[in-house]
């Protein structure tokens, strides 16, 4: 530009320029204000969850999307025809049409849960990909469905779990807050619904991630589920109804799954990085000591194979190494008296 046209540029009255930019405003005022009116050519309107969205063919523009809880869902209109484009929506490059598939989902599974037992897999491989897309309030959404999924289908989800299961600890702790608290949701459902014995396993490789915060999530699921293996679930119009006391509790899946290694475990965890984990452990040291010393057929059993393992002390001593049978002792004991355990 020469230097005349820099004087003459300079030289333009405060107002002029003023006018120059409200104009400029005016126009954007005018795009925005033009999504809430009619729609230009090539334009289409998408609805989730009763939220009406615009999509200009590049951009999609969404004011606020409403997160229904499960208790709150309708039936399906047409069942055979959410089916027949269950798994498409699931995998479209749409994001509304993948929020409203996974919406379905969760109908389907609330609803009609035996239609979609024949494309579960594919479904739940779907699910986790959702949880991945970049768009939080598809990730949301996927949580929401992966805890419907839970406590629709209990352990016939166990064979396609590790793929959800994975992104679900990622996502509890370390995305967006309501992401984070939607997918701590999900894991509460699994670890309600799904069997321990069934479970345990599946977490068990991620007790010793090298993510540390997948640690301390794995740890507190982990934590959350052992006590299921002592308690007989009664199923009641898909509600789990507990028992009064413990004294109406066997300890057949304590039993099952091997109270040796569960202390073992617990054990490895007082030493994480992370004080979630640490806590987790104390709690389940303290549940094991507890059913060790409550149920007589239990500690019976232990003392029948191996006859100085009589006491929990002993015990501890017998299963773990000198420096671990002493933390996990110095956990329980000082637990036990009420006072407050130092990290």
């Amino acid at each position: 530009m020469s230097e005349n046209a820099l004087r003459d540029l300079n030289t333009i009255p405060g107002s002029e320029r003023r006018n120059e930019s409200s104009n400029k405003a005016s126009i954007a005022k005018h795009v925005v204000s033009n999504t809430n009116g009619n729609l230009e050519e090539g334009q289409t309107k998408h609805s989730v969850n009763g939220v009406e969205v615009v999509n200009t063919g590049a951009e999609v523009g969404i004011s606020e999307v409403e997160y229904i809880e499960s208790e709150n869902l309708n039936d399906l209109e047409d069942v055979d025809s959410s089916l027949k484009t269950l798994l498409s929506g699931l995998d479209s490059k749409d994001w509304v049409l993948v929020c409203e598939a996974l919406n379905n989902v969760r109908r389907l599974a609330l609803f009609h849960r035996e239609s979609v037992l024949d494309v579960l897999g594919d479904v739940i491989s779907l699910v986790a990909k959702s949880l991945k897309n970049p768009r939080s309030a598809v990730c949301k959404t996927a949580c929401m469905t992966s805890a419907d999924i839970f406590s629709a289908y209990n352990d016939l989800i166990i064979e396609s779990l590790d793929p959800l299961l994975v992104q679900l600890l990622l996502k509890s702790s370390q995305d967006k807050r309501f992401v984070c608290e939607a997918a701590e949701k999900a894991l509460v459902s699994m670890t309600t619904w799904v069997s321990p014995l069934l479970l345990l396993p599946k977490l068990q490789p991620y007790l010793k991630n090298r993510n540390p915060r997948i640690r301390a999530k794995a740890s507190m699921c982990f934590c959350r589920s052992v006590p299921r293996l002592k308690i007989h679930w009664v199923l009641l119009d898909r509600k789990a109804v507990l028992p009064r006391a413990w004294d109406d509790i066997g300890v057949e899946g304590i039993k099952a799954y091997g109270i040796d290694k569960l202390i073992q475990t617990a054990a490895s965890q007082l030493s994480d990085q992370l004080p979630e984990s640490r806590e987790a452990a104390r709690g389940l040291l303290l549940e094991l000591q507890t059913v060790y010393q409550k149920f007589d057929d239990l500690s019976s059993m232990a003392v029948s194979e191996h006859p100085e393992m009589g006491s929990w002390e002993k015990f501890c001593q017998s299963k773990l190494s000198p420096l671990s049978a002493q933390a996990v002792l110095r956990v329980t004991n000082i637990s036990r008296e009420g006072l407050v355990i130092g990290s």
